[in-house]
């Protein structure tokens, strides 16, 4: 069992920058696929970047260049550093570990950007 907890979001204006941490409880996790979903309002959730324990990374074609995924497995602690946000990139944002049929959800912290 892995338990998420993310942290880091809040309100930012347009352009500014912020970096979202989520980290795991429990063992293995550099054996996880991480990744970062949103959601906003009267959206369905979506796929924002994801880092596979190889460290090979993917992105929405709406975050590329503005947004980066890392982890540090050593801290069990998957990172996104978001830049240059903009209003559509207000939502909450959920951390999600994989690996085989176990999927781990955290409880999403809300980040909005506005001015």
């Amino acid at each position: 069992q892995v338990q998420l907890v993310e942290s880091g979001g809040g309100l930012v204006q347009p352009g500014g920058s912020l970096r979202l941490s989520c980290t795991a409880s429990g063992s293995l996790f550099s054996i996880y696929a991480m990744a970062w979903y949103r959601q906003a309002p009267g959206k369905q959730r979506e796929l924002v970047a994801a880092i596979t324990s190889g460290t090979r990374t993917n992105y929405a074609d709406s975050v590329k260049g503005r947004f980066t995924i890392s982890r540090d497995n050593a801290k069990k602690t998957a990172y996104l550093q978001m830049n240059s946000l903009k209003p559509e990139d207000t939502a909450v944002y959920y951390c999600n570990a994989r690996w085989t049929s176990s999927d781990y959800w955290g409880q999403g912290t809300q980040v909005t950007v506005s001015s």
